[in-house]
């Protein structure tokens, strides 16, 4: 078994890599990776996971520059989960916005249990709302 090396945004990500790791989860992102290639030049704030030259994980966020950051995307293929890459990733958020007031995120109920864990709170009285094509 290999170390997992957690690297940042300099790190370049091809539209295959996108593709096969988002497609591994059955994100329909995956389906659109010339749009998730740009998305990762976007984003403040990208952390891979690679198990030497494959991508097995990914987290990124967007801030404010001040208060609020927003953690669009936190995914690891399904045979790495389990190996605490989830947690190592959500570990380089929480460091980078550590001085931030809030980092927000929307996770599908089944998911809660693990941002729980992660030290986030479920808001009460709270929906996440969306405007979406996307079907996952």
């Amino acid at each position: 078994m290999n170390t997992i090396e957690i690297k940042d945004k300099t790190q370049a990500l091809s539209n295959a890599e996108l593709e096969d790791l988002f497609l591994s989860v059955e994100w329909s992102s995956g389906h659109f990776p010339d749009k998730l290639a740009i998305a990762m030049k976007n984003f403040e704030s990208v952390y891979t996971a690679w198990d030497g030259d494959k991508l097995v994980g990914l987290i990124c966020a967007m801030d404010d520059g001040i208060m609020t950051a927003y953690v669009h995307y936190l995914l690891v293929r399904p045979e790495y989960q389990g190996r605490n890459i989830g947690e190592k990733l959500v570990e380089k958020i929480k460091g980078k916005y550590k001085d931030y007031l809030r980092i927000v995120l929307v996770a599908y109920d089944e998911e809660c249990g693990f941002y729980e864990h992660c030290g986030f709170k479920k808001g009460e009285g709270a929906s996440p709302m969306f405007i979406t094509s996307l079907w996952t």
